[in-house]
């Protein structure tokens, strides 16, 4: 992400942003991919609910894309790609006819790559008072 965002804006968000969602990890939508060895090299989830409203009712046709990260000595070799994958067919096999993500600005390409396109700029508010300039994309329909 360090190439979209100013130093001082990361040193603060990242710490909120890595906690693990203990939800979303019970849900059994969260993955992580490993190499033979055993190291963690990717992982990535979907929820029904919003990650910005988890209260808010859901839309059984809605999902969205959640927690996702690439180790950097994997980027662009497919773990992302088979993440992606692996949410909407479980998604789809849910009646989930949409996909939503928050994307950070570095992982536009990504995510367009992976048919999603960008619906607005989106600001992520972390804590109490850091915000993290986003993108809204959808990936319609699966």
């Amino acid at each position: 992400m360090a190439p979209g965002y100013p130093p001082g804006a990361l040193s603060q968000a990242l710490p909120f942003m890595m906690r693990a969602n203990p939800a979303l990890l019970r849900s059994g939508r969260f993955y992580a991919v490993e190499t033979a060895e055993g190291a963690l090299i990717g992982c990535g989830g979907w929820s029904l609910e919003r990650p910005d409203a988890p209260q808010d009712p859901v839309d059984p046709t809605l999902g969205h894309v959640r927690h996702f990260a690439t180790h950097p000595d994997w980027v662009r070799r497919g773990v992302g790609a088979a993440l992606i994958e692996r949410c909407v067919a479980d998604a789809r096999s849910g009646g989930v006819r949409r996909l939503e993500c928050y994307a950070s600005l570095v992982a536009q390409t990504f995510y367009q790559s992976q048919g999603f396109r960008l619906l607005a700029p989106f600001d992520v508010r972390v804590g109490a008072s850091i915000v993290i300039p986003s993108l809204r994309m959808m990936r319609d329909p699966l």
